[in-house]
């Protein structure tokens, strides 16, 4: 696969590319040159879940494991 460098120094990654690595809009690449070649890395947050952390909320006067347990077992039906 090609891609031609625009004059802004632009390149359009071809989908199964895309498609292989994830890379999503607002993905970010960090670049550097290895021995000669262009290297493109996809950055990731060291902590995927933190976005999360925060969002759940348990039911009242139940802990994690309690609810864990009772979700679970219904699955289980």
């Amino acid at each position: 696969m090609n891609s031609v460098v625009s004059e802004k120094g632009q390149v359009t990654i071809p989908k199964d590319v895309r498609d292989q690595l994830g890379l999503q809009p607002g993905t970010i690449l960090a670049f550097h040159v290895a021995h000669g070649k262009l290297v493109a890395t996809k950055q990731v947050d060291q902590d995927v879940f933190q976005k999360w952390r925060g969002r759940g909320r348990l039911p009242v006067g139940r802990n994690v494991n309690e609810y864990l347990k009772r979700i679970r077992d219904a699955d289980g039906d």
